[in-house]
């Protein structure tokens, strides 16, 4: 195993390949080995037929993880040990669309309010006010904020692609006040981990998803919150307030249109610009027979 991986690593490095897609598809193999107690160049397609099926009824991802386990299982056979892969033998699982939840604008002001800590507040506020994504809010810099031009510069986002995002004034408030808060001023990360967060690493991802659990609980809200909801509100907002789609496909980095026209079914404003066909029949107040 220590060869092959060694030779994965080596043609994930060549393709320049994103160290946590590189981690993911190491890790796929290594699970895949271990599964059946082989080397994985002794195992073939039965194997990840097999394995693919399990994916979905003992461990229950969802489609889109098990899509990119096979893209693991590909890379692996195709690139390191040059095989021939059969899509119709192993066949990419169909997914299913679902609509994400949206707070209101209400909802979006009470959770921030009930964040646990100043520092958990200023973290919820720059996911709203931004639509950053967790992991891109983590490696933000200090260097990031542009306070003359009034935009932060997002670097290294999803597929390695730097872009610009509006600077709120009241973010940029609470960011000064962040600053302030600090023990230990940090030269580089805008949010330093460790407890009294004054580490030379940035804080942990984790560290967002539970500011925002935390924060949803608190504030007693039912519908289902993680980080990635506040980049959804950020988007169908600005839909709402009339922003138009190339320019919150921009601020949100998508890479396809159609990407960011799902917001469209999530839009007030565009839900109700036409009415149900309903409130034009002429309908009576009772029925008939009920008379």
């Amino acid at each position: 195993m220590t060869h092959l991986r060694k030779m994965m690593l080596e043609e994930l490095q060549r393709r320049n390949y994103s160290e946590n897609t590189t981690r993911c598809y190491i890790r796929t193999v290594e699970d895949f080995a271990r599964r059946f107690n082989c080397s994985p160049d002794r195992l073939g397609p039965r194997h990840i037929r097999e394995y693919q099926a399990e994916l979905f009824e003992k461990h229950k991802l969802s489609p889109g993880s098990v899509a990119v386990r096979l893209a693991a299982l590909r890379f692996f056979y195709c690139k390191t040990l040059k095989r021939a892969w059969s899509i119709a033998d192993t066949p990419y699982p169909k997914g299913a669309h679902h609509l994400p939840a949206i707070l209101s604008q209400e909802e979006v002001a009470q959770l921030i309010q009930a964040a646990g800590t100043s520092f958990h507040r200023t973290l919820l506020m720059t996911l709203y006010a931004t639509g950053v994504r967790r992991a891109e809010l983590t490696h933000l810099k200090v260097s990031d904020i542009d306070s003359k031009r009034m935009v932060i510069h997002v670097q290294g986002g999803k597929g390695r692609k730097d872009r610009d995002v509006m600077l709120s004034p009241k973010l940029l408030e609470a960011l000064r006040e962040h600053w302030r808060g600090l023990p230990r001023k940090p030269s580089a990360w805008l949010f330093p981990g460790n407890r009294w967060h004054t580490g030379d690493t940035p804080i942990d991802t984790k560290v967002v998803w539970n500011t925002c659990q935390e924060a949803a609980q608190r504030a007693g809200l039912q519908k289902r919150v993680h980080p990635h909801t506040l980049r959804h509100c950020f988007a169908t907002h600005l839909l709402e307030d009339g922003a138009d789609l190339r320019t919150i496909q921009i601020l949100l980095g998508h890479n396809d249109l159609k990407e960011t026209a799902r917001y469209l079914h999530l839009s007030q404003r565009h839900l109700h610009a036409a009415s149900s066909p309903l409130d034009s029949l002429p309908l009576e107040g009772r029925s008939p027979q009920e008379e």
